[in-house]
């Protein structure tokens, strides 16, 4: 088979199964309403919880760094891509979630691949979540070290699986709020057989820092746990993108001699870091606080409007709603129905979950008002096959 053949043949499966993914360009907005063309949509598929992305302050952070910085960081932070504006925010992370030292990457995909890879040899065990995220697994598989994945959040499994001989170290991964199913991770318990069996512990809080606990502090901070790699990322409730990992002095050192994406990527404008310092600062105040409780009051009202309808809510009380529809053909089509009404919502179908739970990934922002969720309920209500 030639590779134009084996490249057709994959995506003729793909689109024989109903899961060939599609991308379309937008003209505008990424908030409470998307744009195209002429038209709007209310959004329902977008990771910005607490609807900053478009909040004036950081976009003014934003420019006045492009205007003093310019508008790219000129090459690696070991060469000449770290300005004050990467170092501020790095502290400002570190005293925020009462870590040492934090650094900062272009994406939660490269900060959660760089620590993989850096640490793990071919001794070593990584016991990891199996709904943990594709970049964490693929990591894991791609290093030197065994890979061993464990029903999730099965805490028997975790600790049989650590409890298993080891010739070198062990790490176990997970996610604190689950990306696909909203879940989350019991997080303490996670941490007390880590501890116990004297492995390390990575957690990637992408859908819970900024979103969950005081001060917006995530999922780790709520369960009262430090684990030893903590990865926030700033896509999601921060409004902008990039990602941190939060860690000991010893462990930043150790990333910085021997993390290949830090090494030999250019880093983030200063521009973008001066606008996550200005997005962190709304995080920690009250004005944080108070889009914190819009959002789980809109949450509730969603789950309480959802109960009654011919679809399966899934166990999730973040702002990650999804409905189970099972068959990929009919989840494209409610999608299809609700974009038809002004809805934007995305069918998520295998690979990203498991085969027969196709699903509508519904999110909830803050930008979101009451008559949004209504709209939305009433529309879901409208789309019974």
């Amino acid at each position: 088979m030639s590779w134009s053949q084996r490249i057709d043949a994959a995506l003729d499966e793909r689109r024989a199964a109903d899961s060939f993914r599609v991308r379309q360009s937008l003209s505008g907005g990424n908030g409470r309403l998307l744009q195209m063309g002429e038209r709007q949509w209310r959004n329902f598929s977008s990771n910005d919880y607490l609807g900053l992305s478009r909040h004036p302050e950081i976009i003014a952070a934003w420019q006045d760094g492009a205007a003093r910085y310019g508008v790219g960081s000129g090459g690696s932070g070991h060469v000449t891509g770290y300005s004050e504006a990467h170092e501020t925010l790095e502290r400002e992370l570190a005293d925020w979630l009462g870590y040492p030292r934090a650094l900062l990457f272009i994406s939660g995909f490269a900060a959660n691949q760089a620590v993989i890879s850096a640490l793990a040899r071919r001794e070593d065990r990584l016991v990891a979540d199996r709904l943990s995220h594709a970049s964490l697994l693929e990591a894991a598989s791609l290093s030197p070290a065994q890979l061993r994945r464990f029903p999730h959040n099965d805490m028997a499994a975790l600790s049989r699986l650590l409890a298993a001989p080891c010739a070198g170290q062990q790490l176990a991964i997970t996610e604190g709020i689950f990306s696909m199913d909203g879940d989350r991770a019991p997080l303490a318990e996670v941490h007390a057989i880590t501890q116990a069996s004297g492995s390390w512990l990575m957690v990637d809080d992408a859908h819970g820092a900024g979103v969950i606990g005081e001060q917006g502090r995530g999922s780790c901070h709520q369960a009262g746990i430090q684990p030893e790699l903590l990865v926030v990322t700033f896509g999601k409730a921060f409004g902008v993108s990039g990602a941190a990992v939060l860690c000991s002095e010893s462990v930043a050192d150790y990333l910085l001699q021997f993390a290949r994406h830090l090494i030999y990527s250019t880093a983030m404008p200063p521009a973008q870091a001066q606008a996550l310092s200005a997005s962190l600062a709304i995080i920690r105040s009250p004005q944080g606080d108070t889009l914190r409780r819009h959002l789980q009051r809109l949450t509730a009202r969603f789950r309480a409007g959802a109960a009654g309808l011919p679809f399966q809510l899934a166990a999730s009380e973040t702002a990650i709603q999804p409905l189970i529809v099972g068959d990929n053909g009919r989840a494209l089509r409610l999608a299809q129905r609700l974009r038809e009404r002004g809805f934007w919502c995305c069918a998520i179908r295998p690979p990203t979950v498991p085969v027969g739970t196709a699903r509508l990934r519904l999110t909830l922002s803050a930008a979101h008002q009451e008559q949004d969720i209504d709209a939305l309920l009433e529309a879901l209500n409208d789309c019974r096959e």
